[in-house]
């Protein structure tokens, strides 16, 4: 092992712990720098990590520090700056940035020699990522990553970018990274004040910023209770996205398509209150719209991160379980509105796809695939015309195929093709899955994309829903089964010994930080929603747990609301209030509806105090911005109702009635609390103490539906049409 260029050299110790790193760290070695023997010349301080994303970067030659205090101390000995990195595994720009700067022994020699480097994986560290992404918005940035920081050894933001290049003149830059650290460090080192000055008045900033979360002053005392929010939101919202609605292929009119741009369930719900057909119209567009293009993988199912074009065909090929988990939802429930087979596929075919790739041994799932393989971005996933002809053979299945996924001899990639559908038709669709089965076989011998295989608290809450979703609503109990699996794992191995907080996050065994707001609220969701599909009592009390545990932890006791961090985490510049939904929703978005739900379930006066006093705080920024909040609204529009208190009562755990359980499947009733079980039973009689509407249900003979709304019940029903009238009339 080689010393790393330009650097002092570890610690006796700090190298004696890296030295026993060598033989754990996984293959293949991500560096050019290797030794005749095929090991890597360097290694840093991120071999003793265990993040995925900082373990590809240890045998860079730049001298990487985690984030943490050891780091910012060398900076004050030595008195340096501080270049922080900020990415995550599966982003494409940063292992470019990598490869060009990074793993560039020149530019590692100086940033060595002249500064302390730390990378943070945002994954891991959302509290760090959003303090210091502020920073990048407050100096006229857009954001995004890889998120290049300069700070002083106070850990205050000077300068702030995202992607350099490396040197002058690469990609048509007029500075390259190298040109950037060297003006960087003279003007820390030869105009101190000016540092400074900047440091401070940006610390503030973001500061100030932060703390007060975007979001309105406290309210005044007597405040409605429900902050004042009516359905005027939601149609307010539904005018802006048509606005900006793109006609032709879904979504917004934007050269970039994310599906987390799409309010598609907030739609759906706009027009079971009002009928408006347009909400209707923009939803079902654009869920046939990424479910046909290449954002969606044709071959096995799941989406990718996002489109690189308006028309959702050519895609960033990265996918994410946060992604997937959400539009499993939003698709299993367009599947209740439209009855369209396609919607059930995509569901179906998307759970499958996590299973098969994400899943990990013990009920969690994995985070992430990435983009790339082999060095290239989406050579997993992309064929030739020549390469689907040799599997298929030449046979008319040949030629079907390639029409109706849209194969070109050019390719429309690179010189290979993104399978989509041009000319959508789900009966071809249908009779071409042998063909599909062939081609994902033999793709599986590929080289896979890498896989981050970290288990994050909330992304597995969020895919905790969506299983618990999809199996109840398309009638599948292994997709039940796999969110108690992952429920279990949760609830279990990422609770830290002894003290019970949930963990961020979990790898070999390892824990990382204390969880944050967006991972008590999530998995608190995924749990009701798991709860709603099994009626088991322990889904609810550890839902409740968690929903409890979220005020007391991040809840803001004077103004409302929910702060990302709690007093566990360490303290950075401001204790970020999250204000509106991104990529993910934000936490406080999440808690608002965990609040709202429990509220239904418990009429709990406590809870039904800090929902009003949250709706008090956000209903500002949700009337001035309603597209960047849609999932807050998710929140108000339960909120206002009508809610069904929906007891689907049976005389055994083993029977139930097919055609009532068919009508929750198919009708779409997104205001409700549901229960499913036996009067009498451990379980049932375990809810009653938390659930007052549960209480003095008789036995049934039969299945039977109890359906209560707005303070009024009607009467108990054996019979579906009765049913079906009880869930859509107010």
């Amino acid at each position: 092992m080689s010393a790393l260029p330009g650097s002092q050299g570890h610690p006796p110790a700090v190298a004696a712990r890296i030295a026993a790193t060598r033989t754990r760290l996984p293959e293949p070695v991500r560096t050019r720098h290797v030794a005749d023997d095929g090991t890597p010349l360097y290694t840093n301080r991120l071999a003793l990590e265990s993040s995925p994303y900082l373990l590809q970067h240890a045998h860079n030659p730049v001298d990487w520090f985690p984030w943490g205090d050891e780091a910012f101390s060398e900076a004050q000995r030595l008195d340096r700056p501080v270049f922080l990195s900020i990415g995550y595994s599966t982003c494409h720009w940063c292992h470019v940035m990598e490869e060009e700067s990074f793993e560039d022994e020149r530019i590692a020699t100086f940033l060595n020699a002249n500064y302390i480097a730390i990378k943070v994986d945002r994954e891991e560290r959302p509290d760090v990522d959003a303090v210091y992404m502020k920073a990048a918005h407050h100096l006229g940035g857009s954001g995004g990553w890889p998120l290049s920081v300069w700070l002083t050894a106070e850990r205050q933001p000077f300068f702030v970018g995202t992607y350099f290049p490396p040197f002058a003149g690469r990609r048509g830059a007029n500075y390259g990274f190298l040109d950037v650290l060297t003006e960087l460090l003279q003007m820390f080192q030869g105009d101190r004040s000016r540092v400074r000055q900047a440091a401070d008045a940006l610390a503030a900033s973001v500061r100030s910023e932060m703390e007060a979360g975007e979001v309105a002053p406290p309210q005044a005392k007597g405040a409605n209770a429900d902050g004042g929010i009516d359905s005027g939101f939601l149609a307010s919202m539904v005018e802006q996205y048509a606005h900006a609605f793109d006609e032709r292929y879904g979504g917004l009119r934007v050269p970039q398509k994310f599906p987390s741009q799409v309010p598609i369930r907030l739609l759906l719900r706009h027009h079971q209150r009002t009928n408006d057909p347009r909400a209707l119209h923009m939803a079902v567009r654009t869920l046939e719209a990424m479910a046909t293009g290449g954002l969606y993988d044709q071959l096995v199912g799941g989406f990718h991160r996002y489109s690189t074009d308006p028309q959702w065909r050519v895609p960033h090929f990265e996918k994410m379980l946060y992604d997937n988990a959400l539009l499993i939802v939003a698709y299993a429930e367009a599947w209740q509105v439209t009855q369209q087979p396609l919607f059930a596929r995509v569901v179906r075919e998307t759970c499958d796809e996590l299973l098969a790739t994400f899943a990990a041994q013990g009920g969690g799932f994995y985070s992430a695939t990435d983009a790339d393989s082999e060095g290239e971005e989406g050579k997993y996933f992309v064929w030739t015309e020549d390469e689907i002809r040799a599997v298929l053979g030449a046979t008319d299945e040949a030629e079907v195929f390639l029409r109706h996924f849209g194969v070109k001899r050019e390719g429309d990639f690179e010189g290979a093709n993104v399978l989509h559908q041009p000319r959508p038709d789900e009966e071809i669709t249908r009779q071409l899955a042998p063909a599909r089965r062939k081609l994902a076989e033999v793709r599986s011998t590929r080289v896979p994309p890498l896989r981050d295989d970290k288990i994050i608290a909330a992304w597995n809450g969020l895919a905790i829903s969506a299983f618990a979703v999809a199996g109840r609503i398309l009638g599948e109990p292994r997709y039940v089964a796999a969110a108690e699996r992952a429920a279990d794992f949760v609830c279990t191995r990422l609770r830290a010994p002894g003290s019970g907080t949930l963990a961020r996050t979990f790898r070999d065994g390892v824990l990382g930080a204390p969880g944050f707001l967006d991972d008590y609220a999530f998995v608190a969701a995924g749990l009701i929603d798991l709860f709603e599909s099994t009626g088991k009592a322990r889904h609810f009390e550890e839902a409740v747990r968690l929903v409890d545990e979220t005020q007391s932890l991040f809840g803001d006791r004077e103004r409302g609301g929910w702060f990302l961090s709690s007093a566990e985490h360490e303290t950075l510049l401001a204790r970020n209030r999250p204000a509106f939904d991104g990529a993910e929703p934000a936490g406080s978005s999440v808690a608002l509806m965990n609040l709202a739900r429990l509220v239904a379930f418990t009429d709990d006066e406590s809870r039904r105090a800090a929902l009003a006093a949250a709706l008090a705080l956000y209903t500002p920024a949700m009337r001035e911005r309603p597209l960047a909040l849609t999932e807050a609204l998710l929140a108000t529009d339960f909120v206002l109702g009508p809610v069904k208190e929906i007891a689907m009562a049976r005389p055994s755990a083993s029977t139930g009635e097919p055609e009532l359980t068919e009508v929750l499947q198919k009708t779409f009733c997104p205001r409700k609390a549901l229960v499913v079980g036996v009067p009498g039973s451990i379980d049932w009689t375990a809810l009653e103490s938390r659930i007052p509407w549960l209480r003095d249900k008789p036995t049934v003979e039969h299945a039977t539906a109890f359906v209560c709304t707005d303070q009024h019940c009607h009467q108990p029903t054996s019979e579906a049409a009765a049913l079906v009238a009880q869930l859509i009339n107010s």
